[in-house]
């Protein structure tokens, strides 16, 4: 194994250590972005893939799909068994999906399809889809856009950034599936004190391989940045954006 993938391993390993902080800092998903990957007038019944601790399976949910979640964390499982206790779970990965051949209307995954190996990935798809079955993907990014978040962005380790949305993969899923794209752009605010955006930040997996003492370090970067740039300072509460980018692919 090369050290680029030795290091992707890691980072996909850390998320069941930051389970309960994702849980409960991370931002949802817009109802408008997971409409359109469900585009249906019926009630569909959804595989949320790296479902975490079922952010996209409480909205899915919400719009009135019936959804099961498959995480390889049994530590992210239970915290979304602690929030949505009627959401039946297994422990599985995108490459080796739980569900019988041909028993779900539609896939999603949320903030997690860089994660996949395509072509193995898309071979489990197109087994568990039903005919006319979609796959949805949705990532949210924070909205550099916005001055302090383009600051913020800056104090991000290189290796992070453009991991988040990866378009690339999206691309690569879309030729194994022969796939058709479709493309929505929404956006999110998330209301936060600033002690719970460094929090957030804490949850990302390339800051929980860290060791203690450099996890420590490039959070206080983080706090003194928010405690001193002109649109932070002072502030109780701050509106971090995010702009989410959902793709709905739809095997021929």
């Amino acid at each position: 194994m090369t050290a680029p993938e030795e290091v992707l391993r890691a980072r996909a390993r850390s998320f069941g250590a930051v389970a309960a902080g994702y849980a409960s800092l991370r931002p949802s998903y817009p109802a408008d972005a997971v409409g359109f990957l469900l585009d249906s007038e019926r009630s569909l019944d959804v595989l949320d893939v790296g479902a975490g601790t079922g952010l996209l399976t409480q909205v899915a949910l919400g719009l009135g799909h019936r959804v099961r979640a498959v995480d390889p964390s049994p530590e992210m499982l239970a915290e979304l068994t602690t929030r949505l206790p009627a959401v039946a779970t297994a422990v599985g990965t995108a490459e080796a999906l739980p569900p019988a051949d041909g028993s779900v209307d539609a896939v999603v995954a949320g903030q997690a399809a860089h994660w996949f190996d395509p072509g193995p990935a898309a071979r489990e798809l197109r087994r568990v889809l039903r005919p006319g079955g979609v796959v949805g993907l949705i990532w949210n990014t924070r909205d550099v856009r916005v001055p302090w978040v383009a600051a913020l962005e800056e104090l991000v380790d290189d290796g992070a950034r453009g991991h988040e949305a990866d378009e690339a993969v999206v691309g690569r899923l879309a030729a194994e599936l022969d796939a058709d794209v479709e493309v929505l752009e929404s956006r999110i605010v998330q209301r936060v004190a600033p002690d719970d955006v460094v929090a957030g930040i804490g949850t990302r997996s390339y800051v929980a391989i860290l060791d203690d003492a450099e996890r420590t370090a490039f959070l206080a970067r983080i706090r003194e940045l928010l405690r001193d740039h002109p649109d932070t300072r002072g502030r109780r509460e701050l509106e971090l954006p995010y702009r989410t980018h959902a793709y709905r692919l739809t095997p021929r």
